[in-house]
């Protein structure tokens, strides 16, 4: 899955949509609470001002419904891009039209525009061929440094590349190749760790990586289902019962493909799903009726800590337990620990396992942290993500 890069391509005096990704929390002031996002983009923007492009930016923010409503403008993030890059970010009031244009004309080499809000438009999610092609006639190029939103094949992220030439930024590219990698050809062993609430929201990723991993690690709430499935006492626990028979059948497939399998072996457990609830570390086959599963304990943690220190790539997508909670982190600070001290590629993808290891100050010691949420778990599940498979190969 080689993709063309923009440092591959002359890129001078041309003009560059650029679709980013700067959906970012802002607060009821419109004051941005997290610039993470804009952040990640800085090396691509920063590649195509310094080689003189006129670089033309393009992203969504929050859910607008296809209307235009001042509440989810991008006008904060050109404030804020603006200070980050030390020169004037311009914005547009609309993203395609007559207007949008002619300031595009008055463009010089190394200027940076923002086009508005691009979900203002319903053809944008809806990939409408016409709306694709105008966003395609304000550039000569498209460059895609969305990860995050290229599991959607919408107007921006995938329409466009039908009408000018696509490649990848440096942040789309640093995604597609170091996640490819690891699941097409992965230095071993190889490790995966799932965590998280439930099982049913990973199933695919599971059972892709059961193809793939030589050792697959299960914690979080989603443990508590597979261990009913061994025969286990689960109490109160979060347990889908629904899907108790499907772990079975995925510890079946694991003992087929020749991968361990590894569940926790003793957990944390209170009465009550609270921060303050007096808590407990017990063996796994001690559970009383009344009690709530919300961590991995000591000696699993320091188990699973093994085996990750031990690996060559180790991907890991889910927290180990209710790591909000101050009693209920050590499962998951255990396993940030290790994968800071992992001398092999790491990978962390999905929400919660990237603001496990920011929170514990480990993320810059980690080979990557995916910045597409749902992108990177179906990059997991083994599916072509439409926003990649539009750009062009090598």
């Amino acid at each position: 899955m080689n993709k063309t890069g923009i440092d591959e391509i002359k890129v001078q005096g041309r003009r560059v949509l650029v679709r980013v990704d700067f959906n970012v929390p802002m607060d009821d002031k419109q004051t941005i609470t997290d610039d993470t996002r804009i952040r990640a983009a800085l090396p691509t923007i920063n590649y195509l001002v310094e080689n003189r492009a006129k670089v033309i930016l393009t992203s969504h923010l929050g859910r607008p419904k296809g209307k235009r409503n001042s509440k989810y403008s991008l006008a904060p993030v050109a404030v804020r891009l603006s200070e980050l890059l030390g020169q004037e970010v311009q914005i547009a009031k609309d993203c395609v039209g007559k207007e949008v244009k002619a300031q595009i004309q008055t463009l010089k080499d190394s200027q940076v525009l923002l086009l508005e809000n691009v979900r203002f438009y319903e053809e944008e999610e809806k990939n409408n061929p016409d709306f694709a092609k105008k966003l395609a006639d304000l550039a000569e190029i498209y460059v895609n440094d969305a990860f995050g939103t290229a599991h959607r094949a919408h107007a921006s992220t995938e329409g466009v590349a039908k009408y000018i030439p696509a490649y990848a930024g440096f942040l789309m590219k640093k995604e597609v190749d170091i996640m490819g990698k690891a699941l097409e050809n992965p230095a071993r062993p190889f490790i995966a760790i799932i965590g998280g609430a439930k099982v049913s929201d990973k199933i695919a990723v599971i059972e892709n990586l059961l193809k793939k991993v030589d050792i697959l690690i299960i914690g979080g709430g989603m443990a508590n289902t597979f261990l009913k499935a061994q025969g286990y006492e689960m109490g109160k626990s979060l347990v889908e019962d629904d899907k108790v028979a499907l772990a079975l059948e995925m510890l079946k497939m694991a003992q087929t493909a020749g991968v361990s399998l590894l569940l926790p072996s003793d957990v944390v457990v209170a009465k009550e799903f609270s921060a303050n609830a007096p808590s407990r570390t017990i063996d796994i086959t001690r559970l009383e009726a009344d009690d709530l599963v919300l961590d991995i304990g000591p000696e699993s943690a320091e188990k699973f800590a093994k085996e990750v220190l031990a690996a060559q790539t180790v991907i890991w997508n889910g927290p180990m337990g209710v790591f909000e909670m101050e009693a209920f982190a050590r499962g998951t600070e255990k396993i940030a620990q290790a994968m800071a001290q992992c001398q092999g590629i790491t990978i962390v993808g999905g929400g919660d396992s990237v603001a496990a290891v920011e929170k514990m100050g480990v993320a810059a010691k980690l080979t990557h942290i995916s910045t597409g949420g749902g992108a990177s778990l179906e990059f997991l599940e083994g599916k072509v993500l439409p926003g990649v498979a539009a750009l062009k190969d090598k």
